[in-house]
Formats: structure tokens, C-alpha cells, sequence
């Protein structure tokens, strides 16, 4: 490994750990700011989230593909980052229903860049054999960063109000850019980085990219992109939900500052989650550690409307690191696995990546409109019902994915692709 080699992956540490905190916006956050300081009610709050959420599907197969085809990928991730920290910014400026829902569609746009964008710097700086284990790593660090955002936000939130995790996030995402800048520009192999193979003897691949009707006719694929839409449609919308239950029952200022200890908890069960799964996702497999993941989804949303009490709610939400914490570990493995050699992984991972906003979005609208009509249990076992049919859909129907479980190359190097 080069002296370049070397500082690109400490750079790509850094650049998960303070980019945690930008990826994904306000989330959560900006579900109890609108709730407890503009006295929004949660449908409105869960359409506003969803316009956000349908701004994130229309633009992450076009991030997918801009990043498969640019060598800026350092110059995109931190146009995204400063994107979505100025959109962020604003919203306590005009709390309107009109500017919030463009902020958001303009965040979730923005956001869609960095899940292709952190992927492909990776593969194309350690390298397919390499992948599973760093991305792991990735995750950890990932995780780390947003237990570190939280914990400072939680004690800030309590001195301050919910105003101030805007301004958390826009310390993180200047660190962000930092970090991004100290990648070195040659430590990135772009064939590698858009899924093409290594050549014997070198580094650059002479491969070129196949059509894209292989992958609409891979059959796991697709299976994993349904995969995806219930295990978002089930998760995504858990997390708000328990944020605004904390706010009702102990008060806006204690409600950001518990929302901000749940994140804390969850985050902190993700670092060792992800690296388990980085590291065992060759010898164990990908498929029973993902079903360990939609296992416990399920039992999460039974599990919430069990009790109000914040112990409780904070209790289960670290059952959150392990689901999620398995889930972003194994996305990026997944989607490589089923595109290897096609010189399309990051257009793919948009696509399913769409899929996953999917399923959010209309995650936080439909459980928004169930806590209006029959309250915050039925949405809960709404969710859990959910998970619970991706369980059994992915279980039944998704092979394993792993290079080691193929007794045989197909055309592309790529053996599960051959699945009708």
C-alpha cells in the first residue's frame, strides 16, 4: 500500500465520521422542531418528510450515474455537504409549509449524492477483495459520528433549544469537506470505482461497461430492490414517530435532548454491528445477517407501543444499531456483488437506492396519517407487519449473494447474475 493509499483511507475515517451528521439532513430532528416550536401536527409533519423523501428518489439514479461516470467525486461530495447544510440553515428562517417542503426536496436531492459517492471512493481505493471488511469500517466510523453529533446536540439542546442541532450539523459538514480535500485525488481508481475488474499485472481495468439490460434482467436484483422498499417503508418512519412521543410526553425541551440520546444509543450498537458484519459477511454470508436485520425491525415495532415511558422507547431504540447497523453494512456489499464486472455499481446503487427512498417516504406519510386516524400504536404494528413480510419475502426468494457461494464464473464474472 502507498504512502497515498494509506492517507486516503484515514481521510475516508474521517470523512464517515463527519459526514454522519450531514447525510441524512435534520431527519429526526426536524420532525420535533416543527412539532413542539411551530405547532405542526404530524400529518403535515409526515407529508413534509415525504416530499423530502420523493426529492431523494428522483435524484439517486441520476447521483448513481453522475458518480459512475465523473473523477470529481471529492468536488460532488462537497457540493452535496454544503447544499444541505445552507438548505438546513434556512428553515428556522421561513417555517412555512411552502419554503420547509422546497428546503427538504432541495436536501433530499442532495443527499442522494453521498451514498454512490462514499461506495465508489471506497471500491476505488481498497479494491473489490477488500470491500466487505472497509465497508464495514465505513459504517462504523459512520455511526461513531452520529452518536458524537447527537451526544453534543443532546446536551446543547437541553441549554439552548431544538434550534440548535442546525448549527451542530454545519460544524460537521465543514469538518466534512476537510476531510473530503485530505482524500488524495490519485488514491481513487475510477474503473474499479464504477464496479470494473482489476487487470492481472495492474491497476487500471481495460473492461468496458456492459448494457444496462443486465442488470434489468437480474432476477436478485430486482428481489433485492422489493427487499429494500419494505425494509425502509417499516423503518424509516420508527424513529420520528418515537421523537414525537418523547416530545409529547416530556416536553419539547427534554424531547429533542431524549430523541438526541436515542440516536446516541442506536449509533453506539451500530459501530461494533457494522464491523461484525464487514468482517463475517464472507464466512457467515450476506443473506442470514440481512435476515437478522428485518428480524429485529419486526420486533422493534412491536416492541414501541408497549409502554410510553422513555425509558422504555429509549430501551428499544438500541434494538435501531442493530438493524440499521446491518443494513448499511450490507447495501453497498450487495449491490457489488450482483454488479461485479458490469462497470454499473453506482447507477445501481441509485436505483435501489431509489427504491429505499421509496419506501421512506411513503413511510413517513402513510404512518403520519395512521397516528391522526387510530394513533402511535397502530401505526407501530403498521410497520412491524411490514418488516415482517420483507422478512419472509427475502428469506424465501433472495440466494446468497457471496463470491464464495457461486460454484461457477458467468458472463460478466458475475454467477448470481445467471438467475432467471
Amino acid at each position: 500500500m502507498t504512502r497515498s493509499g494509506e492517507t486516503a483511507k484515514r481521510a475516508l475515517d474521517w470523512l464517515n465520521f463527519f459526514l454522519a451528521d450531514v447525510r441524512d439532513g435534520l431527519g429526526p430532528y426536524l420532525a420535533i422542531y416543527l412539532l413542539t416550536v411551530q405547532k405542526w401536527d404530524e400529518a403535515s409533519i409526515g407529508l413534509v418528510m415525504s416530499i423530502g423523501g420523493i426529492a431523494a428518489i428522483l435524484a439517486q439514479t441520476p447521483a448513481g450515474a453522475l458518480i459512475d461516470h465523473t473523477k470529481a467525486k471529492r468536488a460532488v461530495l462537497i457540493a452535496a455537504a454544503v447544499v444541505i447544510t445552507l438548505g438546513s440553515l434556512a428553515i428556522p428562517f421561513a417555517p412555512g409549509f411552502i419554503p420547509v417542503a422546497a428546503l427538504q426536496a432541495l436536501n433530499g436531492a442532495a443527499g442522494s449524492i453521498f451514498p454512490p459517492a462514499i461506495a465508489a471512493v471506497t471500491l476505488g481505493i481498497v479494491g473489490p477483495a477488500a470491500f466487505a471488511r472497509r465497508v464495514g469500517r465505513n459504517e462504523a466510523f459512520n455511526h461513531g459520528g452520529n452518536a458524537t453529533a447527537a451526544a453534543i446536540a443532546a446536551g446543547a439542546a437541553y441549554l439552548f433549544g431544538p434550534i440548535v442541532v442546525f448549527f451542530v450539523m454545519a460544524v460537521m459538514a465543514l469538518a466534512s469537506i476537510i476531510a473530503t480535500l485530505s482524500i488524495p485525488a490519485d488514491a481513487i481508481d475510477h474503473g474499479i470505482a464504477r464496479g470494473l475488474q482489476e487487470r492481472q499485472g495492474g491497476m487500471e481495468s481495460g473492461e468496458q461497461p456492459s448494457g444496462f439490460r443486465v442488470l434489468l434482467t437480474c432476477r436478485p436484483l430486482l428481489i433485492f430492490a422489493v427487499c429494500v422498499v419494505m425494509f425502509h417503508f417499516a423503518n424509516a418512519a420508527m424513529l420520528p414517530l418515537v421523537g414525537q412521543k418523547l416530545a409529547l410526553v416530556v416536553g419539547k425541551e427534554f424531547g429533542t435532548s431524549l430523541m438526541a440520546v436515542c440516536i446516541v444509543a442506536a449509533q453506539l450498537v451500530m459501530v461494533p454491528v457494522a464491523m461484525v458484519t464487514g468482517a463475517k459477511a464472507g464466512p457467515w454470508g450476506r443473506k442470514p445477517l440481512f435476515l437478522a436485520g428485518f428480524l429485529v425491525l419486526t420486533l422493534r415495532g412491536v416492541l414501541y407501543p408497549v409502554s410510553n415511558n422513555p425509558y422504555w422507547l429509549v430501551g428499544v431504540q438500541l434494538l435501531d444499531g442493530v438493524g440499521a447497523g446491518v443494513f448499511g453494512a450490507l447495501f453497498p456489499i450487495i449491490v457489488a456483488d450482483l454488479t461485479r464486472g458490469t462497470g454499473h455499481f453506482n447507477i445501481s446503487q441509485g436505483a435501489i437506492a431509489t427504491a429505499q427512498g421509496l419506501g421512506a417516504a411513503l413511510s413517513n406519510a402513510v404512518a403520519g396519517f395512521i397516528v391522526v386516524k387510530a394513533g402511535y400504536g397502530a401505526a407501530f404494528f403498521f410497520l412491524a407487519a411490514v418488516a415482517g413480510a420483507g422478512l419472509l419475502l427475502f428469506w424465501l426468494a433472495m440466494p446468497e449473494t457471496s463470491e464464495a457461494a457461486q460454484p461457477r464464473p458467468a458472463y460478466g464474472g458475475v454467477p448470481i447474475r445467471t438467475a432467471p
